[in-house]
Formats: structure tokens, C-alpha cells, sequence
């Protein structure tokens, strides 16, 4: 597959950005004085902030949103909700602006092969993946391939990977815990309805004739997946943009999954070869 165009904990900003700050401040367990002494201010102006007896600048925004660590995009709803304009535009992923970018996040999926890669945005949408993952969407129904795949359906979807995933309760956990950490950054409807459609997919009953899997001591929950009568193991990582001054390039990740055990790495040099 290659690059396509692609499709946020806010609360609603006529409530000022005093409240949503508060929030965020909360929401890092760190109090006034601490949040101060980061921002270089003083406890009394940041409650006068939270409170709406003062109004921060813009500067004084954007450095508090710093150091809570909010995400671009909700960064630019803090500033629209203090009566600043957005500081972060949102570049459409097909825009030429992009073009470097797009370029090198495939050549660097592309060069992890045999490996599985893929890139996905903020609602997981699928906007690249490598030959290692598409090894794995044979006989996927083409309904969930169109009109773009979406990482969190293509794997907990009744008929996509989720029959042939070994260990489907436990992964199935860490996506969803994983998708609530981002609903909690984010506050997305889209986001929270997908959501609550993948959480609500049947997990199959295992199989009770098939014969138990060996004890293996991974390093890190694996994925274990079926793949043409052979279980292969895989563990995840995934990796975003540092200091992104982009909304779209800030809610970009690249997944690659490794081998979790030397016969997997050996079977997918195999198919390589």
C-alpha cells in the first residue's frame, strides 16, 4: 500500500481555557506550584488562569501546553479558547508540503521488510503499509479493505486477523487499553465510536482440541498469528514524530512489529528469499 490522504480529552472551549487547563493539570497530578515553577510563573497567576480572573498570553499558552505535554491539536483548541488564532496548521497528508515526508516514511516501512510496518493516523486509519503486513490480508473480506482499512477493524474484526491471532484475548486488551489512553488525550467522538465497535466485535471461543502452545519467555506481550498452518510471533513498537509543528504530522504513527522468536525471523527471511 502506499500513502494516502487521511481523515480529539477537550473539553468544549466556550467554557475558556481557564477550566481546559485545569484539566490537563489534573489530569498530569501535578499542582499550581509545580506547573509554575516549569512555566517560569508563579502559582497565584496560574490559579488567576484557571480561574478566568486573568488571561494568559499567547506565549504563556502554548508554554503551559509544553509542559503538560498536550498534543498539537488540542494545543490549538487552548489557544482558540483564550481568542487566539491556532498556532499549528493541518496539512492534508497528499499535500505537495508533504511530499519529503510521505517519501521517506515509505522508504523507511519499505526498507524493514521482511518485517510487517505499517503507518496509521489518529483514528487508525491505514495510510501505508509494507509487503509484511500484506501477507497477512489474504482472504481478508474486501468490506474491510475499503474505502480504507482501519488497523483496529482489520484486527479484531470477526472476519479479519482476529480467528487466526492465538492469543486474541490478550492482545485484544492491549488495543483497546490502548485506544482508551488515546481517548483520554483526545476526547474524539469518531475516535470513542470506533471505539466502542471494535470493543463490541465476538472474541472467538478457543479452540479446546488444539494442542497448547509451548512456554516461551518473551520480552514483551507478542501477537500470535496463524499464517498459512505455522504460528508466528511478533512484538510491537511504535514510533512518532519528535516536536511535530504539524497537526496531521503529530498524529502519525509507525508501527513495525519483530519477530519475537528466531523461527518467526527465519520463516519471513524464507518468504523473502
Amino acid at each position: 500500500m502506499t500513502i494516502a490522504a487521511a481523515s480529539s480529552f477537550s473539553a468544549p472551549a466556550d467554557k475558556g481555557v481557564g477550566p481546559l487547563l485545569r484539566a490537563w493539570r489534573e489530569r498530569c497530578r501535578i499542582s499550581q506550584l509545580e506547573l509554575a515553577l516549569r512555566a517560569d510563573s508563579s502559582a497565584r497567576h496560574i490559579s488567576f488562569i484557571e480561574t478566568g480572573r486573568a488571561r494568559p498570553s499567547e506565549e504563556m499558552v502554548l508554554r503551559l501546553a509544553e509542559h503538560l505535554d498536550v498534543p498539537v491539536r488540542e494545543r490549538n483548541a487552548l489557544l482558540l479558547a483564550a481568542g487566539y488564532a491556532p498556532h499549528y496548521p493541518e496539512t492534508p497528508l497528499d499535500d505537495p508540503a508533504l511530499d519529503a515526508l510521505r517519501d521517506g516514511m515509505e522508504r523507511l516501512i519499505q526498507g524493514y521488510e521482511p518485517y510487517p510496518a505499517l503507518i496509521v493516523d489518529a483514528l487508525y486509519t491505514v495510510v501505508a503499509a509494507n509487503r509484511g503486513i500484506a501477507m497477512f490480508l489474504n482472504g481478508v473480506p474486501e468490506s474491510l479493505m475499503t474505502p480504507a482499512p482501519n488497523a483496529m477493524r482489520l484486527t479484531l474484526h470477526p472476519e479479519g486477523l482476529a480467528p487466526r491471532i492465538r492469543n486474541l484475548p490478550e492482545w485484544r486488551g492491549h488495543l483497546l487499553t490502548q485506544m482508551e489512553r488515546r481517548i483520554a488525550l483526545r476526547r474524539s467522538d469518531a475516535l470513542r465510536e470506533l471505539y466502542e465497535e471494535v470493543a463490541a466485535y465476538p472474541v472467538p471461543e478457543p479452540d479446546a482440541d488444539g494442542e497448547p502452545a509451548e512456554p516461551v519467555a518473551y520480552f514483551a506481550l507478542p501477537m500470535r498469528i496463524e499464517h498459512e498452518g505455522r504460528v508466528l510471533s511478533f512484538v510491537s513498537s511504535i514510533s512518532t514524530f519528535n516536536t511535530p509543528m504539524d497537526v496531521t504530522v503529530a498524529e502519525l504513527a509507525i508501527e513495525t512489529f519483530l519477530p519475537a522468536d528466531p523461527a518467526t525471523a527465519k520463516y519471513l527471511h524464507s518468504l523473502a528469499g
